[in-house]
């Protein structure tokens, strides 16, 4: 099983891992939302940045690009991981809220996630 993320040590001083398969997508998930492009060296393309949506002008095309972002970045990085239902953006003061409704792939469980911007520890 790959690290967990973002990056810790656990209890017994080994590097941590996921508990199962869903929290491990879901970590995965959230690496992609909360990297920005350019962020990661050997893949200039990954993520969404979604975190800088803050700065951006709100409004319903915001939110519309927002959701075409994010579900073009899930569907290039996760496709082996999750089959994206929906996408839903919502910007708060300074934070950005954003809820994916997906399938796993591998045991066909349905699951929905709200990630905030302000809950990036790395």
């Amino acid at each position: 099983m790959p690290a967990a993320f973002p990056y810790r040590i656990d209890r017994t001083g080994r590097t941590a891992t996921p508990l199962d398969e869903a929290t491990h997508v879901r970590e995965l998930i959230e690496q992609v939302l909360f990297t920005a492009a350019g962020e990661r060296v050997n893949r200039p393309n990954f993520g969404t940045g979604v975190h800088q949506l803050v700065f951006a002008p709100g409004g319903d095309q915001m939110a519309s690009a927002a959701q075409h972002l994010i579900r073009g970045a899930l569907q290039q990085w996760l496709a082996e991981w999750i089959e994206v239902q929906s996408v839903d953006v919502e910007v708060h003061d300074a934070a950005i809220e954003v809820t994916i409704a997906y399938v796993l792939r591998r045991s066909n469980e349905q699951r929905v996630e709200v990630f905030r911007s302000h809950e990036r520890t790395s």
